[in-house]
């Protein structure tokens, strides 16, 4: 007694037995399903690759922010958000959200919001104060400069004068040596070579000095001939270094005092916090021209420091414009640090939800609408459109399946059954997830309709051959209903569990992937497929023993037609592809080939993508709003929002980071930073301001600020920099200590200084929304190559960098697990034909069908412009994984129906009419299963759905059209010696098959 002959003889003699361990194990595994946690992070996605980690890195070492906080933008549309109304209505709009109890208790302790409003009221309340710190900073400035050049200028004049002053001494020295040579001559030598210029005057002194110094005596008339002959020849231009020098001295101190006032004036104007209700009344009580000048001052081309608007106004505003279609607000929320990175509380969510409903209600007097943009109200977004997806999807799928088993079973309770067998299933899968710790993410919204699919395939099957059995002429009758699902189960047991591993290893294929859901996804696919082969394989078939007993006792009959024999339409249709490999096979395998070709190219050509938008659901469609609740969808703005901010600011999380480690305090590498940051302002992807700059931020713009408004620090920038390029060339340790010293918040946000000295700096890069990933990682990752180096280590690294890494890794993962699994279960089908039924071959002919299913979903994805994402980058190992399935059904019975009847035409008729009719029914529930979730709000889960139920499509049409034909090659060719001749009952009406059960020597019925 073979195996599965032992297992089914178990199952079927104590089905009591096996129903009650079975129950036990199920409630053991559903115990872990509430502990199941929801994650909509994208941050998930990401592996551990270099450019991860330098940023965990920068996020670990450098001042990037006040830990714990999150920022939300947001934008106030209108004909004129720069309006002295609109003004005041966004400053009443930052009160309500301090006021609000569940915005207030998230929003930071300092500034938890800001805008123009904010500052033009800081403006108007400043008023001279801040007209007088412009001017000072002005003649700072002014002095600043002139007191540099005059520096540098003495100190070249002080050279030159040294210079000259030791070309006359060594002239004299020759005068003094040699009485024959001139002084003329020598003097003139000296003029000709000397940067100073010589005239007359000074030749008179020299000569005298000549005189003395020949007719010295002593040394002491010596050394005054030799002071007359150098210091006395240009002790006018000595005098005059001398007086630039005290000016210079004095200009010194009053920059010194310019300096200090202004650090002083600055240092009060920082600290000047209105309350809102100040800058309210400020505001209001502005006639135009004050209001104007107010507003100049904050978004002028001159605009500079704490009051510098610019940065809240789109990148098309005009420096100077009185008028702006919108504005951003900046509002800071303090978090806890706790949860996944990336994820947003439940308290941001409710805090930036409520704000859009403030926002929405009070602002708008003057045709104005107001956006929130942020973390919380994303991570809303995307939580609801999954729960909104499951609501309609769920029960689509729920329906449609009971729709196809009605059609394919035509039993009540036979369907109770099917459907109670997934519900198992699904606790057996949502418990293990919660057992190990895996999160439901978007993914995880296709594992319930993926495994409704797959479940009600393997109670299809089951139930079709127990029914064949109990036909006439099967090996048992109707009376004996244990007897019957003992020889079902032993005659498909083989197949399921070959459909099981198949499948299996198209799913854990994806353990290869460097995304960690991917690798969830197959993990708790390859669970969920075992766990439906245990459910369907042992539980129902246990109790459908017990209720079939218990009815036909009491005299109702449970015996049923299976689907697909018969005089049936589908019977014919099945048919055909028995038809065409009696008639031509090697013209069905030819034409196979020919659009696998097509497919083929289509595949070379799709597309991968991996974008935040691609997890943001549309507005739902129109008909969605006659759907009744619970079922009902919410509305979806964010990604219209999306769309609007990346066309019009600065993402605050769209940014690409320059990271330089090792020598960072050699003048080269400030020299390499200044290069960078150069490159980075000439490129496409880095998004330039409303003043018409690139937003790049870096050690040398924070040097430079911070040397603009701090004397002490200047003086110290300006010692490094000898040649006034803005750029320190030597000194660089020390600039670095002044620079912590008088500005350690804006320095530590650049520069990382450890115990051991100073390891990093970074330069961040804010990139345009609009711009392609791959434009980003490419330009950013081209500058850092140009720059690594002699003892300078420079890495591209930013969330932007990292999705579109996770991109290529999403190519990589179809690729990959591609491969895998057609290696594996290629492996896996030949091994096991082999030691079972001693042809490899068989194992290769029933895989070839797969692979033309795969060419043929990649060229549909190519025609339907569907790309590689999250969701279909699983496609081509999960149609090998499923669609193996099929042809496995098919060998199988054509294999053991070869076996018993020696005929190849009769083998081949009850395999497509007998297994083709199961598989039609799988397949027509799998399809609609998957295709529900075209129905989804996701838009991956659309795709998924779609390409999925063609995937299914495609995989039945190759087991039912192509394989026959290669079935028939593999005979004649390879398999056992068997009847290529047609006999009369091969046109009689299929009887059932007893799954292989052995007769008499002729091996006839």
């Amino acid at each position: 007694m073979s195996l599965s002959d032992r297992l089914s003889e178990v199952i079927t003699g104590h089905s009591r037995a096996v129903i009650a361990i079975m129950l036990i194990v199920t409630v053991a595994a559903g115990a872990g399903a509430g502990m199941v946690e929801q994650s909509s992070s994208l941050d998930q996605f990401q592996s551990d690759t270099d450019e991860a980690q330098k940023l965990t890195y920068i996020e670990d070492n450098f001042a990037t922010g006040s830990e714990n906080t999150s920022t939300a933008q947001v934008i106030v549309r209108g004909e004129n958000t720069l309006s002295k109304e609109t003004m005041v209505e966004t400053l009443r709009l930052q009160q309500s959200f301090r006021d609000n109890e569940t915005i207030g208790q998230t929003l930071a302790t300092e500034r938890p919001t800001v805008g123009v409003a904010n500052l033009v009221a800081t403006s108007a309340i400043l008023g001279e104060q801040q007209q007088e710190l412009q001017s000072l900073a002005a003649e700072f400035e002014q002095l600043n400069a002139t007191v540099r050049n005059e520096r540098a200028a003495l100190q070249q004049r002080q050279t030159a004068l040294n210079t000259t002053r030791q070309e006359l001494r060594a002239a004299l020295d020759d005068l003094r040596d040699d009485r024959t040579v001139s002084p003329r001559d020598r003097f003139e030598t000296v003029r000709e070579r000397a940067p100073v210029e010589l005239g007359e005057t000074q030749y008179e002194t020299f000569n005298s000095s000549v005189q003395l110094l020949r007719t010295a005596t002593d040394e002491s008339a010596v050394e005054r001939a030799y002071e007359q002959g150098t210091q006395g020849v240009l002790a006018d231009e000595y005098e005059t270094l001398q007086q630039r020098s005290q000016q210079l001295e004095a200009d010194g101190e009053r920059l010194q005092e310019l300096g200090s006032e202004l650090e002083q004036r600055q240092s009060a104007l920082e600290s000047t916090s209105p309350s809102i209700d100040e800058q309210i009344t400020a505001i209001e009580s502005l006639n135009t021209t004050q209001y104007e000048r107010a507003l100049g001052a904050v978004l002028g081309p001159d605009s500079s420091g704490q009051l510098n608007g610019l940065g809240f106004m789109p990148t098309s505003y005009e420096p100077g414009s009185s008028t702006a279609n919108a504005t951003m607000l900046l509002v800071t929320h303090q978090t806890s640090g706790e949860g996944q990175a990336g994820a947003a509380s439940e308290q941001l969510i409710d805090a930036q939800l409520t704000m859009q409903s403030l926002a929405t209600s009070q602002v708008g007097a003057d045709g104005s609408e107001t956006i929130v943009f942020g973390t919380g109200i994303m991570s809303d977004e995307i939580n609801n459109s999954m729960g909104d997806s499951l609501a309609i999807v769920g029960p689509l799928a729920l329906i449609f399946v009971v729709v196809a088993l009605v059609v394919a079973y035509r039993d009540f309770l036979d369907i109770v059954l099917g459907l109670f067998g997934i519900g198992a299933v699904l606790v057996w899968t949502f418990g293990f997830m919660g057992w190990a710790g895996i999160g439901f993410n978007q993914m995880f919204i296709a594992v319930p309709v993926l495994l409704i699919g797959l479940s009600i395939d393997y109670a299809i099957h089951i139930f079709m051959r127990h029914r064949e059995q109990r036909q006439e002429d099967g090996e048992y009758r109707e009376e004996d209903v244990r007897g019957s699902m003992r020889t079902a189960l032993a005659g498909v047991g083989t197949a399921l569990v070959l459909v099981t591993a198949t499948t299996a290893i198209g799913f854990l294929s994806n353990l290869t992937s460097p995304v960690p859901p991917i690798q969830d996804f197959g993990i708790v696919s390859a669970v969920g497929i075992v766990a439906a082969l245990l459910i369907f394989g042992i539980l129902i078939p246990a109790v459908k023993i017990e209720v079939d007993s218990f009815l036909e006792n009491r005299g109702i009959s449970r015996k049923k037609r299976a689907f697909g024999t018969g005089n049936s339409r589908f019977s014919s249709v099945l048919g055909a592809g028995a038809t065409a490999a009696k008639k031509a096979p090697v013209a069905i395998l030819l034409v196979a080939l020919l659009v696998s070709a097509g497919g083929a190219y289509g595949a070379s050509q799709v597309d991968t993508s991996f974008n935040q938008e691609d997890f943001i659901a549309e507005d739902p469609p129109a008909w969605t709003d006659n759907l009744p609740e619970p079922f009902a969808p919410g509305e979806y703005s964010m990604k219209e929002n999306l769309e609007f901010v990346n066309q019009n600011f600065v993402r605050e999380d769209s940014q690409a980071q320059l990271l330089f480690e090792g020598e960072i305090t050699d003048p080269e590498t400030l020299q390499h930073l200044s290069q960078a940051q150069r490159e980075a302002a000439n490129s496409d992807v880095v998004v330039t301001l409303s003043g018409g700059g690139a937003d790049v931020q870096g050690p040398l713009q924070t040097m430079q600020q911070v040397a603009a408004e701090n004397e002490t620090f200047n003086a110290t920038f300006a010692g490094a920099d000898t040649d006034g390029d803005m750029v320190p060339d030597q000194n660089i340790e020390q600039v670095y200590d002044a620079l912590f010293a008088v500005a350690p918040q804006e320095a530590g946000n650049v520069i990382y200084q450890s115990d051991d000295g100073y390891q990093a700096v970074r330069m961040v890069v804010s990139t345009s929304g609009t711009a392609a990933m791959s434009d980003v990682r490419t330009e950013m990752s081209s500058i850092a190559a140009g720059l690594n180096g002699d003892g300078l280590t420079v890495t591209a690294t930013g969330q932007t960098i990292l999705f579109d890494i996770v991109q290529d890794q999403l190519f990589d993962t179809v690729v990959e697990s591609l491969l895998i699994t057609l290696v594996a279960v290629f492996a896996f089908l030949m091994v096991t034909y082999r030691i079972t039924d001693g042809s490899a071959m068989l194992g290769a002919v029933t895989l070839l069908p797969v692979l033309f299913s795969v060419t043929w979903i990649l060229g549909t994805m190519y025609v339907l412009g569907i790309p590689f994402n999250v969701m279909t980058g699983m496609i081509t190992s999960l149609t090998v994984g499923l669609g193996v399935a099929y042809s496995i059904h098919m060998s199988e019975r054509y294999k053991l129906e070869l076996d018993r009847t020696g005929s190849v035409w009769k083998s081949m008729s009850r395999t497509v009419t007998g297994t083709g009719g199961a598989l039609l029914g799988s397949a027509a529930t799998t399809v609609g299963g998957f295709g529900v979730l075209a129905f989804a709000i996701l838009p991956p889960l659309q795709q998924f759905g779609i390409i999925t139920g063609m995937t299914i499509i495609y995989a039945f049409l190759a087991s039912v059209l192509v394989l026959p034909s290669l079935l028939v090659l593999w005979t004649r060719y390879f398999g056992p010696e068997a009847s290529f001749a047609t006999s009369p009952e091969e046109s009689a009406t299929p009887t059932a098959s007893d799954g292989g059960q052995p007769t008499e020597a002729t091996g006839e019925e």
